[in-house]
């Protein structure tokens, strides 16, 4: 019988955390790090929201204005994303046991599905503004370099972190799906957002000016999100391979000690307790 792939799994979630712990850093450095991303974004965000009220001639309306756009859409999703790895990193950190264990199976594969866009989203964010959206000439105002290069440049950085420095897996081609159901609700809020409040977030949108060129638009960033997951994925596998194949770094797990972490293998290899 073919097997259902929407159907979720009864089987243990990730029995070796993979999503907690590092094949370099220890899991309380892997937290650390997550959750200094997590603040540096919330603070970048709340300052930008911040400063348009106080600065922009229709005040907090461009504050507004702000969720209307995919770039801070995805930067509250790299925010929150980072929040809650941590504490998932912390809670096993400490205890050797999850927090995302302790999750119905739909909230851990909703976990994934996040993971996935943390690894994707930023990328297509970051080409589509500096290849589509920038104007060639550096800002003027401090602020305004600032916000663009935590926004368009470090977004990938910190997506880069999560593919590398973790011991994730390859998300399941499935999530292609995800990634594209995910955009085409951002296309419909697009053009709500011109239907209600008169302004497209981006000029590439407007069918009056585009004609013939918004459809190339639209499936090339579909086209070119489906590449990135691609690109991801085999950027994850490759780590993988060289860390755990060829390095023989299992990984950094919790000084406590499971019952069951004797029974968890890696690569082959017992998983063993990194020693305080």
């Amino acid at each position: 019988m073919v097997r259902n792939p929407f159907k979720l799994g009864t089987d243990l979630w990730d029995p070796s955390h993979r999503f907690e712990t590092s094949w370099i850093i220890s899991p309380w450095a892997l937290f650390f790090c997550r959750a200094l991303i997590s603040l540096y974004a919330f603070v970048t965000l709340i300052f930008v929201l911040a400063y348009q009220c106080i600065n922009s001639p229709n005040h907090c309306g461009a504050s507004q204005a702000q969720f209307s756009y995919f770039t801070t859409l995805t930067y509250w999703g790299i925010a929150f994303y980072f929040l809650f790895a941590a504490i998932h990193t912390i809670t096993y950190a400490r205890t050797g046991h999850p927090l995302l264990d302790r999750f119905p199976r739909f909230l851990q594969a909703l976990h994934s599905c996040f993971y996935t866009t943390i690894v994707v989203y930023p990328f297509v964010v970051t080409i589509v503004y500096w290849a589509r959206l920038y104007d060639g000439h550096w800002y003027k105002i401090t602020y305004e370099g600032w916000s663009n290069i935590s926004q368009h440049a470090l977004n990938s950085v910190f997506a880069f972190f999560e593919i590398v420095i973790p011991r994730t897996d390859t998300p399941p081609p499935l999530h292609i799906l995800w990634l594209i159901f995910v955009l085409a609700l951002y296309l419909a809020l697009a053009y709500v957002t011109e239907a209600t409040k008169g302004f497209y977030t981006y000029d590439f949108l407007d069918p009056e000016k585009q004609k013939g060129w918004l459809a190339v638009y639209i499936v090339g960033i579909a086209l070119g999100c489906v590449i990135l997951f691609g690109v991801a994925w085999g950027l994850i596998k490759l780590r993988k391979w060289v860390t755990e194949t060829k390095l023989g770094r299992g990984g950094k797990f919790a000084a406590v000690k499971e019952k069951t972490m004797m029974d968890r293998e890696i690569g082959g290899k017992e998983a063993v307790p990194l020693q305080g």
